[in-house]
């Protein structure tokens, strides 16, 4: 992985917020389940995670779930906090890959998806359904159902749409070692 500066960082981080919030916001898909929904958001989330590692993972997916909700529902801090942790994890999990050296190979794949249903279980199995009990005492059934609902569906789209990013992205990149110099 290559190394990003600090200002690489934050500039990241400000658009990864910024698609993450378009793309909740304006890109999801109503569910049966209230207060629930189908996003996409989540394979960016995860891109940016992979690229630039778990502090852009974690800050984009939080700022950009505060976003969404203080322009809709109001703060829901339970639920910003998992999509920061998502992307933690994601990008603290895959911290060494060759994405940048266009290598995507399908060790590197199963170990993204590895990564994904690891921390979509985690932010949507553990860290918004206790959340939204602690923090705003909710009642536990329904905050599971939520919770089910949303690992289910954010775990298929973040891993198709993932899987496609990452693997044109890779193509997209010169692989280290490729050019020879001719003499």
């Amino acid at each position: 992985m290559t190394r990003t500066s600090p200002v690489t960082q934050v500039v990241a981080i400000g658009i990864g917020a910024a698609l993450f919030f378009v793309l909740g916001r304006f890109a999801a898909i109503p569910s049966p389940v209230p207060n629930t929904s189908i996003n996409i958001q989540y394979a960016v989330l995860a891109v940016f995670a992979v690229l630039y590692g778990p502090l852009v993972g974690a800050l984009a997916g939080f700022i950009g779930h505060l976003l969404i909700d203080v322009t809709g529902y109001g703060v829901w801090i339970s639920w910003e906090l998992a999509s920061g942790v998502f992307g933690l994890v994601v990008g603290a999990l895959l911290l060494r890959n060759a994405i940048q050296d266009g290598e995507f190979s399908k060790a590197f794949a199963v170990r993204f998806s590895l990564a994904v249903v690891l921390a979509h279980a985690v932010a949507w199995l553990v860290v918004a359904p206790l959340g939204d009990v602690l923090f705003y005492s909710e009642p536990a059934n329904k905050v599971w159902v939520q919770g089910i609902l949303a690992f289910s569906v954010n775990t298929v789209t973040t891993l198709v749409l993932g899987l496609l990013v990452l693997s044109v992205y890779a193509r997209t990149r010169t692989r280290t070692g490729s050019l020879t110099h001719e003499q």
